[in-house]
């Protein structure tokens, strides 16, 4: 066998034959991390529970009652189309918060 290389994944220390070990091999070509359940619990699908529904459609009603209010009352500018962003994101982040906990 040749001369062994180190494993061209980022962050490997072990030794490889080819160009990543088996570790990263069966990973991807990425060495496994330690797991972050927090970040396992933001990146991952969450299908909708019972109840979940009602909830985000409350939301997103008083969202879009909001979004008329300053679409109706407010002249076009910048800070219009911000306060219209921000609500989206901020209708985006609720829901996230029902269908992530």
């Amino acid at each position: 066998m040749g001369n062994k290389n180190k494993c061209f994944s980022p962050n490997c220390d072990n030794q490889a034959e080819t160009e990543f070990c088996p570790e990263c091999l069966a990973n991807g070509g990425f060495k496994p991390r330690k797991v972050n359940p927090q970040i396992e619990n933001s990146f991952k699908y969450h299908a909708p529970k019972e109840g979940q529904s009602e909830k985000y459609k409350a939301i997103n009603e008083k969202a879009k009652e909001l979004a008329y209010l300053i679409d109706d009352l407010c002249p076009n500018s910048r800070e219009k189309s911000l306060a219209i962003t921000h609500l989206q994101e901020t209708k985006m982040w609720a829901n996230a918060s029902i269908a992530c906990n």
